[in-house]
């Protein structure tokens, strides 16, 4: 389920992008503009393709997290980039694009670990589990393998962002 990568020309001209690109998404522009209007678009894309298109999946591994809110108990949606561990779970990380507060899915987690995914049109339980402790540089080494300069956004948020792991518990479909 989590594809560890694409391979030869693409991964390149993947890896390519990746490179050229990451260091815009660390811009005081992008920080202010993203995190209202990349979930509308996300959204809207969405619905339009069925849950088909993901416009942060044409750059990086990216899915669909349907948590319980934390204090409302209503199902929330949320879409998230995502790194595969190499073990047949995922990693994500509450970025909040480096903003002061963690994002509220986080606090969801945190009180219901068992959620719903999509990935690639295909649901998924999983159960979510925070990544601390030495298990945590490891994980950053792989995200940032992935998406460079990524942590960029903990060093700046003045925060120790939430790192959970998703372990699929079932399949949905």
């Amino acid at each position: 389920m989590w594809r560890k990568g694409h391979t030869g020309a693409m991964s390149v001209v993947l890896s390519t992008v990746r490179h050229a690109i990451a260091p815009l998404t660390r811009t005081r522009f992008f920080r202010w503009f993203a995190p209202t209007a990349l979930p509308w678009i996300e959204r809207v894309l969405g619905r339009a393709s069925g849950g088909r298109i993901q416009l942060s999946a044409l750059l990086v591994p990216s899915l669909v997290l349907r948590s319980i809110g934390a204090h409302t108990g209503e199902v929330r949606e949320t879409y998230l980039m995502y790194t595969p561990d190499g073990h047949g779970r995922a990693i994500v990380a509450g970025t909040s694009f480096a903003r002061a507060h963690h994002p509220g899915w986080t606090y969801n987690l945190l009180a219901h670990p068992d959620a719903d995914i999509v990935v690639h049109g295909r649901a998924l339980a999983v159960r979510a589990t925070p990544i601390r402790g030495a298990d945590r540089e490891q994980a950053w080494r792989r995200i940032e393998r992935q998406w460079p300069g990524y942590r960029q956004y903990e060093r700046d948020s003045s925060r120790t962002v939430r790192l959970f792991r998703l372990q699929p518990i079932a399949s949905l479909t």
